[in-house]
């Protein structure tokens, strides 16, 4: 294998990276770097520095990356209302964030190459080194899942138990997961075949099924700028406050829970449970908010355009030309997405209580069954004379070549 001086490792502390420490010093004979953003793992960062060393790390740095993946990353998805077959991109978008705070310390430390955790069967990996690639075109890659001989996540725990490497998981709670401020996912073990319910009880980290769910419901008002959400119950909140409060709202309200089957990027269909109790109620009430503020021709293209956002981020293509073209359509689309909106939250439901906004576009009077000066119901016979028009003469044409 080709040499290196020194790695930079993208390191959470969980299984992968756990045994890749000790796999690039022994296959590479390099001093090795360990870099974890912190994108609100909460617990999972506590021990890591001493962990990381204890495994041959030279050094650790831990990152707070939370601001900038709140500002950066989050709000202009939400923004868009940018779902990938349903799910919220929790995952996506937090790769980019802490793929491009890895070529900043690459950078400064010297490093010959930066090394990542990623499955060669996955999507991380090419998020992560699509953005590599965008910033530091000339560094190395090392992902030891497409060249290594271990085949299963069974055999890293073979590697750590031979190497004393410790380890918070067991084979018999071996799920893959990813989780920051955003979600929380899960994958793998009995998950994998779609026949199986999952065994919510065990794997629910972030709330409670919507069963424990309270029997009363709970009301909550959202506020937005500009598409951006700045009060709840009338409290200004910060990005990172905002998610933390509405994750503990959504949990115990059995909110956000989604099992879906994916298509992934590299061509496989994977099965995923994803927890997301804020951001799923963040996006009801964005949307709920667009309704009234975005006229009918702007909303309906603004939907094929947050289709192809989620694309873009889904596959890792963040710092692309196109991603900034669509952030910027869709940017212009939220200058008048401000107003309240009012939830009622029940048992994994969320549902509409109110909408306001100083720049909607519902006229109580036009839309009213009452008479009014605005819209004269005479004028909808000429107008559907018109819209009909090419259905009728179709229609007499097809009526003749018929008789014929």
């Amino acid at each position: 294998m080709k040499k290196y001086n020194k790695v930079v490792l993208a390191y959470s502390g969980g299984l992968d990276t756990s045994i890749i420490i000790p796999w690039l010093k022994e296959n590479y004979g390099c001093e090795v770097i360990a870099v974890s953003g912190n994108v609100g793992q909460g617990t999972e960062l506590d021990g890591l520095e001493e962990k990381a060393l204890k495994t041959g790390a030279s050094k650790l740095y831990i990152e707070d990356l939370q601001k900038e993946f709140v500002e950066d990353f989050i709000w202009p998805c939400l923004k868009a209302d940018a779902k990938y077959e349903e799910y919220l991109l929790g995952t996506s978008f937090a790769r980019p964030a802490i793929a491009k705070r890895l070529v900043e310390i690459a950078k400064a430390e010297g490093a010959d190459a930066i090394c990542h955790g990623c499955t060669g069967k996955g999507n991380d990996q090419v998020r992560f080194e699509l953005t590599i690639k965008a910033f530091a075109p000339d560094l190395d890659i090392i992902a030891p899942w497409r060249i290594w001989d271990i085949k299963s996540r069974d055999e890293e725990i073979d590697y750590a138990e031979a190497h004393d490497i410790p380890l918070k998981i067991t084979r018999e709670t071996n799920y893959s997961k990813d989780k920051n401020l955003w979600h929380l996912s899960h994958e793998g073990l009995d998950l994998e075949d779609p026949a199986n319910e999952p065994m919510y009880d065990k794997i629910l980290e972030m709330g409670v099924t919507p069963e424990q769910a309270p029997d009363k419901p709970e009301y909550i008002t959202l506020s937005f700028e500009k598409g951006i959400p700045v009060k709840l119950d009338g409290e200004t909140l910060d990005g990172v406050t905002m998610i933390e409060k509405l994750n503990e709202i959504g949990g115990r309200n059995g909110v956000g829970i989604l099992d879906i089957v994916e298509n992934r990027l590299v061509g496989m269909k994977s099965r995923g449970i994803y927890e997301t109790p804020g951001g799923t109620i963040l996006y009801f009430a964005h949307d709920a908010l667009e309704t009234i503020c975005i006229d009918k021709e702007t909303a309906h293209f603004k939907a094929i355009v947050s289709q192809k956002l989620a694309e873009t981020v889904y596959n890792g293509q963040w710092f692309t030309p196109l991603h900034d073209a669509l952030c910027a359509f869709i940017d212009k689309t939220q200058e008048t997405v401000t107003g309240d909106v009012k939830l009622k939250l029940y048992k994994g439901n969320i549902m509409k209580a109110s909408i306001t906004s100083p720049y909607t576009l519902y006229d109580t009077t036009t839309a009213s069954f009452d008479e009014d000066d605005d819209y004269n119901q005479a004028d909808s016979a000429g107008f559907i004379n018109l819209f009909g028009l090419p259905i009728k003469i179709k229609a007499k044409l097809d009526a003749q070549r018929d008789n014929k």
